[in-house]
């Protein structure tokens, strides 16, 4: 669980640095970096809601007992 912050902010730093590189190539100021940084922010929150629920599964069925064969 530690790496969701750095999921969050990967997210950011990849998106805004590929609109960064993308308002160079077309001399934009700043346009795309906003765009694709706040792209890269959803994306960031779209994966750490995912591993959280994935997380949450995996407690509830361990706390039922599903998934263990009965064995």
């Amino acid at each position: 669980m530690l790496e969701l912050p750095f999921i969050l902010v990967a997210g950011v730093l990849v998106g805004g640095g590929l609109g960064h590189l993308v308002d160079r190539w077309l001399h934009k100021d700043s346009l795309f970096t906003l765009i694709l940084g706040g792209l890269g922010f959803v994306a960031g929150i779209r994966e750490v809601l995912r591993r959280l629920s994935r997380e949450e599964k995996r407690e509830e069925e361990s706390r039922t007992g599903k998934g263990n064969d009965g064995r």
